[in-house]
């Protein structure tokens, strides 16, 4: 839960930042800068709203579902649209900053071998690199596996990828082969200096709610499990890499476009944590199960602790949630950034220590931790 709302509040901040720090850019005008910020709340604003059009009356629901699923591409293109509108009825003063990708061919950015000549560096500086690199470990280990926790969360019923409750040791079991074919990707892409591939957990999370299929009530009752669209967006991306055309085609995506997307993004995965659902708890007003009020009452969501966990103790436990979401991304934004991975792994000690020492009693932890 931490991990997860820590991935969508980065989503969230940075692209807030980006939109806020065109006001104060000695280069850019306060024009182009509302102009920017018209650009991502269109984006934004057009992917929330075509996505939610899922749980509303209009058209068919066929109609509904395929325009929520492509919301976002919807989104894109609509900010697009109004940026090129822009650019080309009032010139130079509306023309926003494009998305930069290189022309060239795939290549190594400074001409290098692909090869890395790891033999070249020092014995002591080969030596050094273990403990940078046991620290890179633990953050794509704890990555990967939070960010497939995630996505097969008994909300969305999978039922594939997994070998059964009786054989989940197995190493042809899905995490544990995700994770086998993840480690053999990180050593060859360190050997040619390409970036580490790992499980990313907002696009994923996006991915599998895009694939879910909802009821007349909007509830999920299942999952469209398949390996199209996966290799679909591989294939895609692939194609921008080796081809010029969709690089090309890319590059005419203004880069506000991007920070509206992001925050989509990024709000889009916060609906279903349930960190997020107790912080929105710690704002709202309590009622008893004797209140009269029945109209609040029965808008009010209920959860898994609902009625079996005592107020106090559950907001205890999310302000605590909080200080670590806060901790880990202080440390983030931090000199001390390397250090980001070693708080991610005390999160698992704290856990066990909060019941261990009885600050929070087990049968309230086992309700509120559970999967």
């Amino acid at each position: 839960e931490i991990f997860s709302l820590l991935i969508s509040t980065i989503f969230i901040v940075e692209a807030s930042s980006d939109i806020l720090s065109t006001f104060s850019s000695p280069t850019t005008s306060f024009a182009k800068a509302l102009l920017t910020l018209t650009i991502a709340f269109t984006t934004f604003s057009t992917s929330a709203i075509l996505k939610s059009l899922r749980n509303t009356p209009y058209f068919t629901k066929t109609i509904r579902n395929n325009i929520s699923n492509f919301a976002p591409t919807l989104g894109v293109l609509a900010g697009s649209i109004l940026a090129k509108w822009a650019a080309h009825a009032h010139g130079s003063y509306a023309t926003l900053p494009a998305l930069s990708i290189p022309s060239s061919t795939f290549a190594t950015t400074s001409g290098r071998p692909w090869i890395v000549p790891l033999l070249q560096l020092p014995l002591w500086a080969r030596l050094a690199s273990f403990f940078p690199a046991l620290m890179a470990t633990v953050l794509l280990f704890l990555d990967q596996n939070i960010t497939v926790r995630v996505v097969n969360n008994p909300q969305y019923k999978m039922t594939k990828g997994r070998r059964g409750n009786h054989n989940r040791s197995n190493v042809l079991d899905g995490m544990h082969a995700d994770m086998l074919i993840i480690s053999f990707l990180t050593a060859a892409t360190s050997l040619v200096g390409l970036p580490w591939l790992v499980a990313a957990t907002v696009r994923s999370i996006s991915h599998v709610r895009a694939l879910s299929k909802f009821n007349e009530q909007g509830q999920i009752v299942g999952t469209i499990e398949q390996r199209v669209t996966g290799m679909a967006i591989h294939a895609l991306i692939g194609s921008c890499v080796l081809f010029s055309k969709p690089r090309a085609l890319l590059t005419q995506v203004p880069l506000p476009v991007l920070m509206g997307l992001f925050l989509f993004l990024g709000t889009s995965a916060l609906p279903g944590n349930e960190m997020f659902e107790r912080i929105k708890a710690l704002f709202q007003e309590k009622y008893s199960s004797g209140s009269s009020d029945t109209t609040s009452s029965t808008q009010r969501k209920t959860f898994r602790w609902t009625n079996k966990v005592p107020t106090k103790v559950v907001n205890y436990f999310t302000l605590l949630q909080v200080a670590c979401l806060y901790a880990m991304f202080w440390v983030k934004s931090s000199p001390v950034g390397v250090l980001f991975p070693i708080i991610i792994a005390m999160l698992s000690p704290l856990r066990f220590a909060l019941e261990k020492y009885n600050v929070i009693d087990k049968k309230y932890m086992d309700i509120l931790d559970s999967d």
